[in-house]
């Protein structure tokens, strides 16, 4: 009897459980009415497998040039460091947890409101002297100290050690970005603000070698460029460049005439002391801008903040000179040129990405790695296609017979997608289970393509 009662009460468990399945999962996917089915006007998958869809644009672990990781061996062997994995690590935590400086206007604000403070709190007959002596060790309590890093020849090593992989994965994998997209695309020349390294020199090698004739570094620190070019030279002063025409500089090219195919900064930016700093150099960058402005920061809040401002600022700027008539728009990552809807939701997300690489092999360093940066990628012109495909903003959650989706939409809107074959087509639904985070989803709006209805619906895979 008890074996008996016991299987009954499974047998109802389980008729239960499927009754609740089907709407409840329905119910998921209908939070989400800005994905309907699979973009299927494009004939985007072709004779293509799922697996291969053309919204893919993840990779799998990224090597660095066999010649760049000796090369980067080679000259850190030749300067043993004391404690030098300790002082990669401190310089990796100083650079990631890293704050933009605070403008002046914001400075004041403060002072402002801490002399209020003071004042109701103490007797307010105390002299001004003393008054501002308290609004300043307040401040310096309170306040993010902003300092700029000099980097002599010891510390580019130490960078180096710490960066050069890392950010060699990061703007590696945003080349690829275009590269997937418009595969027509050879650039000619390239300039790289804030080189460092030249570490984008050799992802932009590594992309349009055969194109690219000119790569133009530009770097404020000597030691810098010099040790860039010690790297391109296999480690040494005299050996022979192993990508041709780089050229090392100083200074921004002076002459408005002068433009790149390709310019790129990557985590130069953040190292600017105030914002008028940046306004100027990124104006002057997309003055230098002929197709594509590629713009790397860490993926914090901080390094998204700064690129949204970057984006808002080319968007909106009004070009005044003949030689920039083109339009603006974004190419990647957002499908839109809307105000971000991260930095707009209750709670602010950083929109980054993730990719992983093999690290220069090191003593401390041997374990596959992952690089979290957030990009964007503005160009000019007009986007080539008219409906874009949204983008997958998180690590894509696989569930049985139902997929998770963080996307964000071609509508400026975030939107948490929760993909079944049942509602949304089977092409769809695998598609969605092959995709990974920073892939595209290749889905069109219910305002073309109307949901199919329950009558329609194929069965469930």
């Amino acid at each position: 009897m008890a074996t008996a009662g016991a299987r009954r009460f499974l047998l109802l468990f389980c008729r239960s459980c499927r009754s609740l399945q089907g709407p409840q999962s329905r119910a998921f996917a209908a939070l989400v009415p800005g994905v309907s089915q699979v973009d299927n006007s494009s004939d985007f998958l072709g004779k293509k497998p799922h697996r291969k869809h053309p919204g893919i644009l993840s990779l799998p672990h990224i090597q660095l040039p066999q010649a760049l990781a000796d090369a980067a061996q080679l000259l850190l062997y030749e300067r043993p460091m004391h404690s030098i994995e300790k002082k990669v690590q401190a310089l990796t935590n100083y650079l990631w947890s890293r704050h933009l400086p605070v403008e002046p206007e914001e400075l004041q604000r403060r002072a402002v409101y801490l002399e209020k403070k003071i004042l109701e709190k103490q007797d307010s007959t105390q002299t001004e002297e003393k008054l501002r002596e308290a609004v300043l060790h307040a401040l310096r309590k309170t306040t993010y100290h902003w300092q700029e890093l000099s980097y002599n020849e010891e510390l580019s090593l130490i960078y180096m050690a710490a960066r050069l992989d890392g950010g060699f994965a990061a703007v590696f994998r945003a080349f690829h970005e275009i590269q997937a997209q418009v595969p027509e695309f050879q650039p000619q020349t390239l300039m790289d603000f804030g080189s460092g390294t030249g570490s984008v020199a050799w992802a932009a090698h590594s992309t349009w070698g055969q194109s690219l004739r000119e790569y133009v570094c530009v770097d404020s620190s000597a030691a810098m460029l010099g040790l860039a070019e010690k790297l391109l030279k296999g480690g040494s002063e005299s050996g022979k460049p192993c990508i041709p025409g780089v050229f090392f500089r100083q200074f921004l090219p002076v002459s408005p005439k002068v433009q790149f195919d390709v310019v790129v900064s990557a985590y130069a930016l953040s190292e600017l002391p105030s914002k008028a700093d940046r306004i100027g150099v990124i104006q002057n960058l997309w003055r230098k801008t002929s197709r594509f402005l590629v713009l790397v920061e860490n993926g914090t809040k901080a390094g998204h903040r700064l690129l949204m401002d970057a984006r808002n600022l080319v968007l909106g700027e009004k070009e005044k000179s003949p030689l920039d008539l083109q339009p603006s728009f974004v190419f990647a990552p957002c499908p839109h040129e809307l105000p971000c809807p991260q930095l707009n939701a209750s709670k602010s997300l950083a929109c980054s990405f993730s990719q992983a690489y093999h690290p220069i092999p090191f003593n401390w360093n041997k374990k596959p790695k992952e690089e979290r940066f957030s990009m964007v990628i503005l160009a000019r012109g007009s986007p080539k296609e008219p409906n874009r495909w949204p983008r997958i903003t998180q690590p894509v959650l696989k569930r049985p017979r139902h997929v998770h989706c963080h996307l964000c939409c071609p509508d400026g809107d975030m939107q948490h997608a929760v993909v079944t074959a049942r509602r949304h087509g089977r092409d769809l639904y695998r598609c969605a289970r092959v995709s990974s985070w920073g892939d595209l989803l290749p889905v069109i709006g219910p305002s073309e393509f109307p949901p199919l209805s329950s009558a329609e619906e194929p069965p469930e895979s």
